[in-house]
């Protein structure tokens, strides 16, 4: 199977099943496990329910592609930090999603990783020509290293891409099956423990290559449902901003720890890492007043480059709805 066909087969299946908007009386919500913020401090406590008034389910998934699926099946009405680069591949290939904040930036905690043994660093990445290395398809990880690749000028046809979970290419990495691998998270530490990263964070954003997640949603379920969504956007941002103030750390992180499925030093460790920028700044132009298009363009340029995806969007910017979280500012 081609990457290409890898890379669509879900979303191009998911998409020929029209999403139904859910009525008032419970949603589903997709998100991740090892994967710490503050809205899981909101969604332990039940201020999410109290706020919206119905009952949500949540579902965890090893990948944002996955949640692209799940949202064109209708089996999920929004998704809790989605990677751009998956919707950026579903909504390329026809999938009617809205971005309706920025979830986390996270430009040290998505990265890949090469096996120690092969003492392969930036100014030797050429050497990585042959090798096999494990990429979660369609996602973060999956963009940054084409990026990666692409500033090294690592000719990736010559390398046998695996499609691999995070959590599955961690243990055949720690297994000696791959020579790199890609992920992020508690996956990402696993993965280091064997092998150095090519680019630091701060590098990555050097060539410009951002790496944040967003919370997004099909488009009929955003407006069908818009004062229930705005309620949800509110209650994530107040648990940012208890978070970002410094004065609940003690309270909140026990909480985010178990409920991401990690012990303390773990969470303490990747949260650390992670930037939940305010609402404010989220509807400035340097994201989802223009920025986030303009980074979703390129995203879409850099896997229709690598043959990644048929075709991109004449722009993303139409992508983006700014209206719930407006009105979830409003309301705080």
């Amino acid at each position: 199977m081609t990457l290409k066909a890898r890379i669509l087969g879900t979303v191009a299946a998911a998409v020929l099943a029209a999403p139904a908007a859910q009525a008032q009386d419970g949603i589903t919500v997709a998100y991740f496990l090892e994967w710490p913020m503050p809205f899981q401090y909101a969604k332990a406590t039940g201020m999410y329910e109290e706020a919206m008034g119905v009952p949500i389910n949540w579902v965890s998934f090893d990948t944002g592609t996955a949640m692209s699926a799940a949202m064109a099946s209708g089996d999920v009405q929004m998704a809790v930090s989605q990677g751009v680069p998956p919707f950026v591949v579903a909504t390329s290939a026809g999938q009617d999603l809205k971005l309706l904040d920025v979830a986390v930036s996270y430009s040290d905690n998505d990265n890949c990783v090469v096996r120690t043994e092969l003492e392969i660093d930036k100014d030797s990445a050429g050497d990585l020509e042959g090798k096999r290395v494990g990429v979660p398809i369609g996602t973060a990880a999956h963009y940054g290293f084409l990026a990666q690749m692409n500033h090294f000028g690592v000719d990736i046809t010559t390398m046998e891409i695996v499609d691999m979970a995070p959590p599955d290419g961690a243990a055949a990495f720690a297994q000696g099956n791959l020579d790199m691998v890609c992920g992020w998270g508690g996956a990402l530490r696993r993965m280091k423990e064997h092998g150095n990263v090519l680019l630091t964070g701060a590098e990555k954003e050097e060539l410009g290559i951002l790496v944040f997640d967003v919370t997004s949603a099909p488009a009929d379920f955003v407006d069908e449902n818009p004062e229930l969504v705005a309620s949800f956007l509110s209650v994530t941002a107040e648990a940012n901003e208890m978070w970002n103030s410094g004065e609940h750390a003690d309270e909140m992180l026990p909480v985010i720890a178990q409920d991401a499925g990690m012990d303390m030093e773990a969470t303490e460790a990747t949260i650390s890492t992670f930037v939940f920028p305010p609402v404010s700044e989220q509807l400035s132009e340097k994201w989802l007043g223009g920025g986030a298009g303009s980074f979703m363009d390129g995203v879409a340029q850099v896997f229709l480059d690598a043959g990644s995806i048929d075709a991109k969007l004449d722009t993303y910017a139409e992508t983006v709805d700014l209206e719930p979280l407006r009105a979830a500012s409003g309301g705080m």
